[in-house]
């Protein structure tokens, strides 16, 4: 069956022009399994149970809504906007971001007016690079 399967996908992906093939070969195992065990409870997210013939479709519908690109990146309409009631509670910040692991210039000068923010001094140690 695998064989039959792995044989089927090639052609179609060589057809279609296709790079990756393990997903739908993995899909194909999946919807078998599931059709030999059609009574079987089985759990996806957050515990939502159902039967496992459905579950093929369930994890379809499920890469379909979190797996493609968004319509607004190519230019599409936007089908989900943010509620403006969110926007009230939670506004948008610009800025304040600084590298990776380095706090903004600012909050570093107000630590070094404060004396270090009622950190302990340990003494300066030695810094990557100084000889």
């Amino acid at each position: 069956m695998l064989l039959f399967n792995w044989t089927c996908i090639v052609i179609t992906g060589l057809a279609m022009d296709m790079q990756l093939l393990m997903i739908p070969l993995i899909m194909s195992v999946l919807y078998v399994w599931a059709q030999l065990n059609r009574d079987m409870v089985v759990s996806f997210w957050f515990g939502t149970r159902f039967k496992a013939c459905y579950l093929p479709w369930v994890i379809l519908g499920f890469n379909y809504i979190i797996g493609g690109s968004y319509p607004m990146d190519l230019g599409g309409r936007n089908f989900l906007s943010t509620p403006q009631f969110l926007y009230r509670w939670l506004p948008s910040r610009r800025g304040g971001v600084s590298g990776f692991g380095a706090p903004p210039a600012s909050m570093r000068r107000a630590a070094d007016q404060n004396g270090g923010g009622g950190r302990h001094h340990w003494g300066q140690g030695f810094r990557l690079g100084d000889q």
